[in-house]
């Protein structure tokens, strides 16, 4: 169980913090102020309030945070009265994607991803998002996704970034999908190496399998969760508007973009499954062709043995049968007999006959 996360003492002072990246103020969709201290922003967002009867709805502040500490997330959940639990999330990280709501905050975890060709590795990081009805925190621990280029699209689409803050999580949900296209991408390019690489008889290819399945499943776990946060935002975005209408439709493209990442990241999975199942039938293939190329030569070796042995024996008899007779004692019959000369050549040839004959009755010659 992770310990609870505790609040430090925190007073926003000027200038801002380094955490803080951007600051702004908007007011019907364009960038009206840029506040150099948190407290300046809530003034300014309460003067509108007070001056519009409680808020034109278009009115909001934009924070981003990059690698706050405790005590700055401290100050912002102070300032903009934040959820503790979510605080405690964003502070923690290592979130799986969600979107959940507290009374009047919602918190939004996005996993931003992007490949390293390298060491061949997808990389995940987070974006925390803390949006109320008039301003927007956006808590990042890395350096990408740069948000600088969502802000300035949205910037330049003044119709869409009056929708306030859920334009916002639109502007960053869309970039942070986009950028899952390249991480496709350049896993087909890898798994298309590694069909190369399972046919060609790479020895070391099953290690790179596994570890491609790796990254596929973190990419699961990145874009999987965020089919149900799009339908929840679907369902929460309508009206007549025009600008509700785009929003809408906007959305309803990122949900599609979306479906695509989990689907092919689903069919990668499944893909490397079945490659490695190929591997592994044709490894054992090639193990047992190499045990009938190693019987073959065991035979062939086996028979030669045959094949010297056999002529071993043949050759050794006449050998035996001359020895015996040229010891020359004394007390052997056959040496004074007449016929004992050809007695011994007789059966050196009878015995070497039999003895080939029955070798090559057994087949060994």
């Amino acid at each position: 169980m992770r310990s609870p996360w505790q609040p430090h003492p925190f007073t926003w002072g000027t200038p801002l913090p380094v955490s803080v990246v951007d600051n702004a103020v908007y007011r019907a969709g364009r960038r009206e102020a840029e506040p150099d201290s948190l407290d300046r922003t809530l003034g300014l967002l309460r003067d509108d309030e007070s001056r519009d009867g409680g808020g034109s709805g278009s009115d909001f502040a934009w924070i981003g945070l990059l690698r706050p500490d405790d005590a700055e997330m401290a100050g912002v959940a102070r300032d903009f009265h934040l959820p503790e639990l979510a605080v405690e999330d964003a502070v923690t990280a290592h979130q799986r994607p969600k979107i959940e709501r507290y009374d009047d905050v919602e918190f939004v975890v996005l996993r931003p991803a992007w490949y390293v060709d390298e060491d061949e590795d997808v990389q995940v990081g987070e974006v925390h998002l803390f949006l109320g009805s008039d301003f927007v925190v956006a808590v990042r621990h890395a350096e990408y996704p740069d948000l600088a280029d969502v802000r300035r699209r949205l910037e330049d689409d003044p119709d869409l970034l009056k929708l306030g803050p859920r334009a916002v999580l639109y502007g960053i949900l869309d970039r942070v999908v986009d950028d899952y296209a390249p991480v496709i991408s350049e896993l087909r390019r890898d798994i298309d190496q590694i069909e190369t690489e399972v046919f060609g008889g790479d020895p070391d290819v099953s290690r790179r399998i596994y570890r491609l399945s790796r990254e596929v499943i973190e990419f699961q776990r990145a874009t999987d969760p965020l089919r149900g946060m799009l339908r929840f935002l679907l369902a929460e975005t309508s009206g007549d508007d025009p600008a509700i209408v785009d929003l809408h439709r906007n959305l309803r493209d990122v949900a599609d973009h979306v479906e695509q990442a989990v689907e092919a990241a689903d069919g990668y999975r499944q893909l490397l499954e079945r490659l490695l199942t190929v591997n592994a039938s044709l490894v054992g293939q090639r193990q047992n062709e190499e045990m009938r190329r190693l019987s073959e030569t065991s035979l062939a070796q086996g028979e030669e043995v045959k094949r010297i042995s056999s002529w071993a024996a043949i050759l050794f008899t006449p050998s035996l049968i001359g020895a015996v007779y040229g010891m020359n004692f004394d007390d052997m019959p056959e040496l004074h007999w007449q016929y004992g000369y050809p007695f011994a050549i007789g059966l050196m040839i009878a015995a070497s006959v039999v003895l080939y004959l029955v070798f090559k009755k057994r087949g060994w010659l």
